[in-house]
């Protein structure tokens, strides 16, 4: 593809050809590939300096030239410093842009393409439509937290929604190896910074909303407005949208659809769609009646936790929406594996305590899991966290408190505390958290909770869920809950 073929036409972007040769986008300015990272420029690649938080990547322009960049996607005023030998893409909004350019470069996609977005869920829901597409004789595949997961494979990723150029890249993989219908998980940095732009997407998903990337967004409102882009600006015209009518943001994203004239179809007890008539909890999962269209179904869920019900819902409307019949939903909801880390029982103690991990990191989600888990459990429900460095410190106390409120034991450890210290984060916890108790390595942290396991206990470490490292100053360590979870129970079961 050609530079002047590829930038042609781009809404709020002008193109300024080089003086040099290749002028106007001829054969010598054929593209090579895209990047908004000057390490991944080599000859013939168009380099986007995006401003970012941290960094602009005007900096890195320079760099990207002389490694062979053939054009320069930049805001007018990085673009006046640069001359006339330089080939320019000049943009008031480059991220929009990047994402517009991504698409062209790799312009095939999935025949149906659905995004979840909301505080917690989202995987659980990806994985969850992916299984029921994939029940219903579709090639499915599912994009997110859990990396790119087709079938049985799973093909790690850096974010839950990467950067425009990674996504169109793999939804164009994906498209060429087959791959008929994809779920892509929505994060608010995504939808805000324009990554999930020009992807086909025919139907949308919001699971809930509560606190959470505070220190990104400014307040609670812009934190609802990026969500909310996915709906205002991504879903394609006459899409549909899958809102839970359950979650306190209902109103709000019914009322964005509505402005977009998408089609609507809630879930939920307070539905009038996909109906959930009643949830009853048991050691195995959770009884469910529903009623859709006037008919009424009764399905056995293989998941704990009321709220693995609502992401149920959730996937199986998304599914409805594009064209599966409620019978092959209804079977596939009897058959649902849950995703990893999200309440995944991992083990039972010597005592007989069940033990799961669960990615809950947020106020909401913590609440949520461990309601979830009081049904199931006959005794006591024990409850392992702590908070990440570097991120919303509001959160802290709220999570300790809440701990104490939904559990009858608690134990204080370390997350991720990346360049915080350590100490300081369990102390914002732990002061909001009375009777709880602090245990600042992890490892020792579950140890000590295993332990205490009685017979009909449960214990559910929260915080990191799927995760398979821990980030301590700029370093990466090796640790996984589940692992060390099986670690201790082998040891114990040695000695």
């Amino acid at each position: 593809m050609r530079l002047g073929d590829l930038a042609d036409n781009i809404e709020g972007c002008e193109f300024r050809p080089s003086a040099g040769p290749g002028a106007s986008g001829g054969v010598a300015m054929r593209v090579a590939g895209v990047t908004a990272d000057s390490r991944e420029v080599k000859n013939g690649f168009v380099f986007a300096a995006i401003p970012g938080t941290e960094q602009d990547g005007a900096k890195f322009i320079p760099d990207a030239i002389a490694k062979g960049a053939i054009a320069i996607l930049a805001t007018p005023k990085a673009a006046a410093a640069l001359d006339s030998n330089t080939a320019l893409l000049i943009s008031a909004n480059p991220r929009a842009t990047l994402a517009e350019l991504a698409r062209r470069f790799y312009p095939r996609q999935p025949e149906v393409i659905c995004a979840v977005t909301g505080t917690n869920g989202k995987t659980s829901v990806a994985s969850f439509l992916s299984q029921i597409w994939s029940h219903d004789g579709k090639s499915a595949a599912s994009l997110g937290t859990l990396g790119v997961v087709v079938g049985d494979e799973v093909r790690p990723l850096g974010h839950t929604t990467p950067d425009p150029v990674t996504i169109h890249r793999i939804l164009n993989d994906l498209a060429l190896e087959g791959v008929s219908h994809v779920v892509l998980e929505a994060s608010s940095h995504g939808l805000a910074q324009h990554r999930l732009d020009g992807v086909s997407v025919d139907a949308g998903a919001l699971t809930n909303l509560s606190r959470d990337h505070l220190d990104y967004h400014a307040d609670f409102d812009e934190y609802l407005s990026a969500k909310l882009r996915l709906f205002n600006a991504v879903v394609k015209e006459r899409g549909a949208a899958v809102l839970n009518a359950d979650a306190d943001c209902f109103d709000a994203a019914r009322a964005a659809c509505e402005e977009r004239r998408l089609s609507i179809l809630d879930v939920g007890a307070n539905a009038s769609g996909l109906k959930l008539t009643m949830a009853i909890p048991h050691g195995r999962g959770l009884s469910l009646s529903l009623s859709y269209g006037g008919r009424d179904f009764d399905v056995e869920l293989p998941l704990m936790g009321a709220f693995q019900a609502s992401n149920a819902l959730v996937a199986a409307g998304l599914a409805l929406a594009t064209g599966t019949s409620i019978e092959k939903v209804i079977e596939a909801l009897a058959a649902l594996k849950g995703a990893e880390g999200r309440l995944q029982l991992v083990g039972r103690s010597q005592s007989g305590g069940l033990i799961f991990v669960d990615y809950a990191h947020t106020p909401d989600a913590l609440e949520t899991v461990l309601k979830a888990l009081r049904p199931h459990t006959e005794r006591k429900l024990h409850v392992v966290f702590g908070c990440g460095g570097d991120r919303d410190k509001g959160k802290r106390p709220q999570m300790g408190k809440l701990a104490c409120e939904n559990a009858d034991v608690v134990i204080v450890t370390n997350d991720n505390p990346r360049h915080e210290d350590p100490t300081a984060i369990r102390a914002e916890i732990m002061a909001a958290a009375p009777g709880a108790t602090e245990v600042g390595d992890r490892k020792a942290a579950i140890k000590t909770a295993i332990t205490g396991l009685a017979s009909g206990d449960a214990l559910v470490i929260a915080g990191k869920g799927h995760e398979s490292g821990q980030s301590i100053q700029g370093v990466i360590h090796p640790f996984k809950d589940a692992d060390v979870v099986s670690e201790i129970l082998v040891a114990e079961a040695s000695s």
